[in-house]
């Protein structure tokens, strides 16, 4: 039917449908992800946000100031951390050693992702989709930093939910995280591959 199907054929093109609820969106890492040594790569470190943050105590509020900040070494790795101290200067540095015990491995095919995903974490979920070579990156500030920093040059995306930016980079992560690599892919293409087959057997069937 018609309405089941993530892609719907129009005249000449291809349109997303809205309505459909193929796709369900990861929360956690699948699978083992092994431990990258920070000391034997070139980082960029990138800071994406500074924040005050108080606590009400009994001697009355306590101001601190929290960083958010992503590093990578733009060929495949990348890392994210989010620390608190009452100077900015010494929550950067926590955040940054925070982002290089976390690296991840990301699989990059042709500067892009292998397959599209969608991930979920607190109230933000994030879209990712390949794309050509040329598009560069469409997707929020936030998302572009991440994926920029992971050597990913062309995706296109779309932020859903709720618009915190720590929940957006970390979904972002995760979506990053749970990208399988392209020999994998292959085996399991993606929904977008599927729809674009079902709807060639729709223009067989029309000629018939």
């Amino acid at each position: 039917m018609a309405g089941s199907r993530r892609w719907l054929r129009l005249p000449g093109k291809l349109v997303w449908n809205s309505e459909s609820k193929f796709m369900k969106a990861v929360t956690k890492v699948i699978g083992k992800k092994e431990k990258i040594d920070a000391s034997e790569l070139s980082l960029e470190e990138k800071l994406l946000g500074i924040d005050r943050v108080t606590k009400v105590v009994k001697g009355g509020r306590h101001l601190r100031f929290r960083a958010l900040v992503v590093v990578g070494d733009g060929q495949g790795h990348v890392g994210f951390g989010l620390a608190k101290a009452s100077a900015v200067p010494e929550a950067v540095r926590k955040a940054g050693a925070m982002a290089r015990k976390g690296l991840i491995e990301v699989p990059i095919k042709d500067g892009t992702i292998p397959h599209e995903i969608l991930a979920k974490f607190g109230a933000s979920k994030i879209l990712l989709k390949p794309a050509a070579p040329g598009t560069g990156l469409i997707v929020s500030n936030t998302a572009r930093a991440v994926l920029e920093l992971a050597g990913i040059k062309d995706a296109l995306g779309k932020s859903l939910g709720g618009p915190s930016k720590i929940n957006l980079a970390k979904a972002t992560m995760l979506a990053l995280a749970n990208l399988r690599k392209s020999k994998e892919a292959e085996i399991q293409p993606s929904l977008t591959d599927v729809s674009a087959g079902e709807a060639q057997e729709e223009n067989i069937d029309e000629t018939e």
